[in-house]
């Protein structure tokens, strides 16, 4: 029986093409082995988004002739797609996949190994019209379920290369979509978490169907106690969204709404299709709807042309919204996109600082944030035991507060009552209260 191992790199997304082609192979009679290990194949989903994850992509990559020197490599995703010359070229590098044709990985690697040849599976991801259909049962390892249900993405950020590397809008069907959440349903799974390269836009290809749509369906689903979505564009949330939404007691109260920066004139550049006003709008009718809601974000700094009165607006902003969360990156220039070429790239050092600063303010919010909910109780799903301490159990709350509480025994892959005993950084203490009805 050969041995195959998988590396993710990257996004949601990613991690459910890495579970689809696990379960291609595991099917087939391949044996599953840690990527830290000797295994016959490597395969690493590779992401592309800023120069770090190419880096990081390279070095995991190089990392697999340390196990076995004569090991078979493929490497698939983003960067492959993006850059398959320059992946090809890694040493041991035998078969390039980009961001299509992952359903046939077990036939590709087959053929490559037989016919002993470096092989490039990459498509013209531009004229790619149809959602590949890749599907699993099981998430190994994992208590929630990510389930793709779109791909591909036609906003067009003047920073983002992804447009670029998964092509444009591709949504999957409803009766496919269906299907596998009420077979992860029957797996004992109790979360769906719906993801997606850019989810809001799902359905626009179709006609006759949209994201809220979808959801309800989900909502159906016997076995299913607990919808979530990835990150989703502001404008998503319409009034008729919302209102839809809040007549789903299944719906996690949180909401990652990607936001890159807190200034107009930045957004303006940035290609984004909203103002601060129209995102504030958003989160107040979220709050509004929602009595304990998460909102959770995305933040640039740096962008090109970002001035320090800019970015003032941006600490203010964040700082007026209060985040329950937020993703902070420093501006990478991407090969390809417009942003690359802009004037006033911002220096490394001033970024460093920036990032410093909104890191900060972005500690504190989430710390009041948590600290909001002490003595109250939550449903948490835990998802396993901590590694810190025997039975210490971590889960997260239906908002993502993470939530650490104590059991005699393995309450892994279980809902249970908690009450919020002590507030930390980015974490919550609780102590059950009972197993859930």
């Amino acid at each position: 029986m050969d041995k195959v191992a998988f590396y993710t790199l990257g996004c949601k997304v990613n991690q459910y093409e890495t579970e689809a082609m696990i379960e291609a192979f595991d099917k087939k009679g391949y044996e599953i082995v840690d990527y830290n290990s000797y295994s016959d194949i490597y395969i690493i989903n590779t992401c592309t988004v800023t120069n770090m994850g190419e880096r990081k992509s390279r070095q995991i990559i190089r990392r697999a002739l340390d196990y076995n020197k004569d090991a078979f490599i493929a490497v698939v995703g983003c960067y492959a797609q993006i850059a398959p010359q320059e992946v090809s070229k890694i040493d041991g590098v035998q078969l390039v996949v980009g961001t299509d044709c992952r359903t046939k990985i077990v036939e590709l690697v087959e053929n490559a190994i037989k016919k002993s040849e470096k092989i490039n599976v990459v498509s013209e991801i531009m004229k790619i019209d149809k959602f590949e259909e890749m599907s699993i049962s099981q998430f190994k390892k994992r208590t929630r379920a990510f389930i793709k249900i779109q791909e591909g993405c036609d906003q067009y950020c003047s920073y983002c290369i992804v447009p670029y590397a998964r092509g444009h809008i591709r949504s999957r069907s409803k009766e496919s979509i269906m299907k596998e959440v009420a077979l992860l349903a029957q797996n004992g799974f109790l979360e769906i978490v719906l993801t997606g390269i850019h989810i809001g836009s799902y359905g626009m290809d179709l006609g006759n169907i949209d994201l809220i749509d979808i959801i309800e369906n989900i909502h159906d689903i016997k076995g299913i106690e607990r919808i979530r979505m990835s990150s989703l564009e502001p404008k998503t949330f319409n009034n008729e969204f919302v209102r839809r939404l809040s007549k789903l007691n299944k719906i996690c109260e949180h909401f990652h709404l990607s936001m890159q920066s807190g200034c107009d004139e930045t957004l303006k550049r940035m290609n984004r299709r909203y103002t601060t006003e129209e995102f504030k709008g958003v989160v107040d009718n979220l709050r509004n709807t929602f009595s304990e809601v998460g909102i959770t974000t995305d933040v640039i700094v740096g962008f090109p042309g970002e001035t320090d009165e800019e970015f003032k607006k941006t600490l203010e902003f964040v700082e007026e919204i209060g985040f329950s969360a937020m993703h902070i990156f420093k501006y990478s220039p991407r090969q390809g996109t417009p942003a690359a070429n802009y004037k006033n790239q911002v220096a490394k050092v001033v970024k460093e600082e920036r990032s410093k600063q909104i890191e900060k303010l972005a500690k504190k919010n989430e710390k009041e944030f948590i600290s909001r909910f002490q003595g109250k109780s939550f449903y948490v799903l835990f998802e396993q035991e901590s590694k810190k301490q025997k039975d210490l159990y971590e889960g997260l709350a239906h908002n993502y507060i993470r939530v650490f509480a104590k059991s005699p025994e393995d309450i892994s892959g279980k809902i249970q009552n908690v009450i919020i005993k002590e507030a930390n950084d980015n974490y919550a203490v609780g102590k059950l209260i009972s197993d859930r009805d």
